[in-house]
């Protein structure tokens, strides 16, 4: 087979796909566009770029040299957006510290990235201090604490007296970025990704947003992310944000009446959050009495349930359901309704179609792909230009990532024939009973209904006739426990219509006063397995 190239021409240029760009692009297109911290700090998209020079510059008379990695602990802030264009464009790694993270685990992430630069919200000033002595070599950087004069702060000096910084090209292969994925067994595990990659996720992510209007994020929007910075780089959403040159506003750490305060002042309109979060803002919004029409908000981390999006429906809120994974730079699926279909509301929480340039499937137990009728279940597994393509220092977990040439997610999930992703459960939260497999999620999505559950985590116990029982576990909306009585009373009509399998019944009920959380705000189910399999559960 013989292919046909492009004549070589040596005058061409080879267009880099590197973070700059984006930033040239917002320039060419939006200079004077607003970025807003807090409401106190605001500044155009053309003042913004001479900070990110200045930066690099003041970094990189510090030590920022090609390769080094910087680590960032704040909130989502102004500076994050700086550092997210101005450590990779000097050709540095940003590592995006997860503060929610334990002490020891960030120093093991400190330690694990090779930490020589650290820029440090005052917040965080006595946990680095703690662990500071056990980090070797490093310097730190301390940004201002919100309401004292940034002027004082060493992140604004370091501006202030560095001229503008003249970038040499960097290569689109080299890192831009890490951070440390949670959530399964053992120490944090590294993920990373080049220059090119999260420029090609940029640009999926801007096209996916940008083509289903008004369930996305267009020219026109303001912007204002309510997810962690330091999280799968905020789903990606402040380098798309920047690429379209849309007013962005920063909203440091999450209050939801400040949240509500920033949306109202300074126009916000699209928003993307974990179903935690939106359940505070619909809280706070009913307690203020205010109509937030005109917001749009994307939901992952957890399943958005159909009674959490008519409940944002009933202050106004436009919410939709999407997918992704840390391992993915976060993005793979996002949910839009199907026009004129009776199961529109069903689709907007689902995980919804795959974003450009991703390859989803299902595999069955033995390796065997499954077919995309909405029925097949299998684990999913995807492909795009953005995965990352290790676990760094890790190589076994690293080949079970990739097994197959494919990236597994660890996830159960239906394909149906109009190619929307429905997420089952997780493949370690998946309740194995008689032969039976159970969606955990399934039985919490309609154990929710109930007026008298607040939250509910449904997980798997040991069993030693069955091998594993489901234990719903609730936080009842009022005072009284809510009885395993009422739980199945509930679920025995789905029973009979069957669209529920008896054996799905749980057998027991534990009431807690709250469910424990993960760093990025899931309910921690790990913890919850280990503590009811120690300790049993009574109704």
């Amino acid at each position: 087979m013989s292919f046909r190239y492009a004549d070589d021409n040596a005058e061409a240029y080879r267009y880099p796909l590197t973070i700059d760009q984006l930033l040239e692009s917002a320039l060419a297109t939006a200079a004077t566009q607003e970025i807003v911290y807090r409401g106190d700090v605001r500044f155009s998209y053309r003042d913004f770029a001479d900070r990110v020079s200045r930066l690099a510059a003041g970094l990189r008379a510090i030590g920022a040299e090609p390769g080094v990695t910087v680590s960032m602990l704040d909130w989502d802030s102004h500076r994050y957006l700086e550092c997210y264009f101005a450590v990779p464009m000097l050709g540095a790694v940003l590592h995006t510290v997860n503060v929610r993270l334990s002490a020891d685990e960030i120093l093991y992430t400190l330690q694990h990235a090779q930490v020589q630069i650290l820029i440090v919200h005052p917040d965080f000033a006595g946990m680095v201090e703690s662990i500071g002595d056990k980090l070797g070599d490093f310097r730190i950087v301390t940004t201002a604490a919100d309401g004292a004069d940034p002027a004082a702060s060493d992140y604004e000096r370091l501006i202030s007296a560095s001229r503008p910084h003249c970038f040499d090209p960097v290569d689109e292969d080299a890192i831009a970025s890490t951070f440390y994925t949670t959530g399964t067994t053992g120490l944090p595990k590294a993920v990373s990704f080049s220059h090119r990659q999260l420029v090609l996720h940029t640009l999926a992510t801007a096209i996916k947003l940008a083509s289903q209007a008004p369930f996305g994020m267009a020219l026109g929007d303001v912007y204002m992310p309510i997810t962690p910075m330091f999280h799968g780089h905020a789903w990606g959403m402040p380098y798309a944000a920047t690429l379209m040159g849309l007013k962005q506003v920063y909203p440091g750490r999450y209050e939801p009446a400040r949240l509500l305060d920033l949306r109202q002042c300074e126009g916000v309109t699209f928003s993307h959050c974990v179903p935690t979060i939106l359940q505070m803002l619909i809280d706070e919004a009913k307690v203020r009495g205010d109509d937030l029409g005109g917001w749009s908000m994307a939901i992952g981390g957890a399943a958005l349930t159909q009674n959490l999006l008519t409940e944002a429906r009933d202050v106004g809120l436009n919410v939709f359901a999407g997918f992704g994974l840390s391992e993915a730079a976060p993005n793979l699926t996002l949910s839009r309704p199907l026009t004129g279909a009776a199961d529109s509301e069903a689709r907007l929480c689902s995980a919804g179609l795959p974003f450009p340039l991703v390859q989803a499937r299902l595999l069955d137990t033995a390796g065997n792909f499954l077919p995309h009728d909405g029925v097949a279940e299998g684990e999913l597994v995807v492909r795009a230009p953005w995965l990352t393509q290790s676990y760094g220092g890790n190589a076994e977990a690293s080949a079970e990532l990739w097994r197959g040439g494919w990236m597994h997610t660890q996830d159960v999930a239906t394909i149906d024939t109009l190619g929307y992703v429905q997420i089952r459960d997780r493949l370690k939260d998946v309740i194995k009973t008689g032969g039976e497999w159970i969606s955990s999620l399934m039985l919490e999505n309609l154990i929710q209904d109930m007026a008298e559950v607040d939250e509910v985590a449904v997980i798997a116990v040991p069993d030693d006739r069955w091998g594993e029982r489901p234990v719903a576990v609730i936080v009842p909306s009022g005072d009284a426990p809510v009885p395993l009585s009422a739980v199945r009373a509930h679920l025995d009509p789905m029973v009979h219509s069957g669209k529920l399998s008896r054996f799905a019944l749980p057998d027991r009920v534990a009431t807690r006063e709250e469910l424990p959380k993960t760093s990025v705000g899931k309910i921690d189910k790990k913890l919850l397995r280990k503590q009811y399999a120690a300790e049993g559960v009574s109704e």
